[in-house]
């Protein structure tokens, strides 16, 4: 399998992974901070949503085929205020997401010989390839299922008050 295939089979992997991590919390969980300067499950999610649609789908594309698909520039922090993240329904973000993953996953399995090694002139990157696109695409799920499971382990400690020094090193 060589590595194109391998990362669009994780990333339509991480979509179960996800689904199970993000459905079906509370909305107190949903709501829930770590700290003042962390993000909840809801933020966490909202963002997830933005980066699917206006980053790595969009970036893949824009370097598949810049011309048709030109650069936007995005701004995936300060989306969070702007975007009222926290005003959002958590549980109609959940589904966003998980249609856009899916559609994403259609798309990248619909591509016919694909040049991965295309590239356009990032802003900020330089000269970037589909590659490195597709690539960090998926290390940004492995950054998020981290984000998710810090973020319900300050939940519990936060909800039961106990001594998780039991369960292991953390």
């Amino acid at each position: 399998m060589n590595k194109e295939n391998f990362i669009i089979n994780e990333l339509e992997r991480n979509l179960t992974v996800f689904q199970s991590m993000l459905e079906n919390n509370s909305s107190e969980e949903s709501l829930f901070k770590p700290s003042p300067d962390k993000w909840g499950l809801l933020e966490i999610v909202c963002h997830l949503v933005d980066e699917e649609v206006h980053d790595f789908r969009a970036r893949v594309r824009t370097a598949l085929d810049e011309k048709q698909y030109p650069f936007h520039a995005i701004d995936p922090v300060g989306w969070v205020t702007e975007r009222k993240d926290l005003e959002q329904n958590y549980k109609v973000k959940v589904a966003e997401w998980l249609v856009e993953r899916e559609d994403s996953i259609n798309w990248l399995k619909s591509l016919e010989n694909p040049d991965w090694k295309s590239t356009f002139e990032h802003v900020d990157f330089g000269l970037v390839s589909t590659d490195h696109f597709l690539a960090n695409w998926l290390a940004h799920d492995y950054i998020h299922i981290r984000q998710i499971n810090r973020t319900k382990r300050a939940y519990l400690d936060s909800m039961t008050n106990e001594d998780l020094a039991y369960a292991g090193k953390w």
